[in-house]
């Protein structure tokens, strides 16, 4: 219900998760810097995420490789290739979807982006769940079939980096769209 909110931008439900949603942000940050602030490992961790996707959805991504994709809500993963495949087998079965396996390269040491592996607090540890917080943003790296198959799809994508030239043009964008009316 909260992603669909969140999708949605249903302002009624996002108000009234508001605690919930500032308190799951606060534990992921946490839970972030117990994990990876105290190693200073540059090991990139690789996490996957199985979704079906619009054919419509997927062109459109097709034509952004390269650029930036967001997420304006909390982002499940997993460092299970096999559990998100298995949330991809719709597509197989409807001829207006694809499946897609997100495979997504992230080095904490490179973002402030807080995620962590929520395994340990999870009812389905076997999942071995990686949660991002919410607006977390991407570079797609690269798109390919899946084993020559035209409904299953794996898309790479890279954690930005906080120096990321593409992702501060759009930030400085953004706020000044927002802010332009304002001064000082």
């Amino acid at each position: 219900m909260l992603n669909q909110a969140l999708r949605l931008v249903d302002v009624d439900i996002l108000v009234r998760m508001g605690f919930f949603i500032n308190d799951l942000h606060r534990d992921i940050q946490r839970l972030h810097s117990e994990q990876f602030n105290s190693q200073q490992s540059s090991t990139t961790l690789t996490v996957y995420r199985g979704q079906c996707l619009s054919k419509e959805d997927f062109t459109e991504m097709t034509k952004t490789k390269g650029g930036l994709l967001s997420s304006n809500n909390f982002l499940s993963t997993s460092r299970n290739r096999d559990v998100s495949l298995l949330f991809v087998p719709q597509a197989a079965t409807n001829p207006d979807h694809v499946g897609i396996l997100f495979v997504m390269s992230v080095n904490p040491t490179h973002s402030t982006t807080p995620f962590a592996s929520v395994s340990g607090v999870s009812y389905f540890q076997i999942e071995d769940e990686v949660l991002f917080s919410m607006h977390t943003i991407f570079r797609i790296e690269d798109i390919k079939s899946l084993h020559g198959n035209n409904h299953l799809y794996q898309v790479n994508l890279t954690l930005t980096h906080d120096n990321d030239e593409d992702l501060r043009t759009l930030s400085d964008q953004i706020r000044e769209e927002t802010f332009s009316d304002e001064e000082g």
